[in-house]
């Protein structure tokens, strides 16, 4: 007997290179969703950044996004459960790949916004990261509203206002971007 499987719901495109990339590594379902999802919302902070007046590498915050947990497609039980070992995968998996350093970089750094040199690409990637599913770090927001006032010569105070209705009109969708992530398998194949 014939199992037939049912189509999964569409998904944000992901940059062509991107998709690429992740057939050749045979990433799954559930972390395409996942890359795809957290791209999307790092579009959209990247949309917010740029309507600020405020010169950012956007197909580098694309990129980066859409790649940022490669590494689970190396260490797939971070999929469902917790773990950091995808991070310094994933980078070593990009580099192996051909992408350069600077892009690699946020397989590494999209969960430690803190170590010195973190650009404000790494930074956004990170929020998005956390954002699409409504969760709210606040050591990653002080980074990113200390930011966004140095630059635009703001108070602090109205940069954080600006931020924070972003990420609250982000945080509406979250339970969209769950269940679609969530409908999309962990594994590839049927076991």
């Amino acid at each position: 007997m014939t199992t037939v499987r049912p189509p999964l719901p569409s998904l944000p495109p992901l940059p062509p290179d991107v998709a690429e990339l992740l057939r050749t590594v045979d990433a799954p379902p559930r972390l395409v969703a996942h890359l795809a999802l957290v791209a999307e919302v790092a579009e959209r902070i990247a949309e917010f950044w740029a309507g600020q007046g405020l010169d950012l590498d956007r197909a580098a915050v694309r990129f980066g996004a859409a790649t940022h947990d490669i590494g689970k497609a190396v260490h797939p039980e971070e999929l469902s459960a917790p773990g950091s070992a995808h991070e310094p995968a994933g980078y070593a998996l990009l580099l192996a790949h051909g992408v350069p350093e600077p892009l690699a970089r946020f397989a590494r750094s999209h969960a430690s916004w803190g170590e010195p040199g973190t650009t404000t690409e790494e930074l956004l990637v990170s929020l998005a990261d956390k954002a699409w599913k409504n969760q709210r770090v606040q050591d990653l927001e002080d980074r990113v509203v200390d930011r966004l006032a140095a630059a635009t010569g703001r108070e602090r105070w109205e940069a954080f206002l600006a931020l924070d209705d972003l990420l609250t009109r982000i945080g509406e969708d979250a339970p969209r971007r769950l269940a679609l992530q969530a409908a999309h398998p962990v594994r590839t194949g049927w076991n």
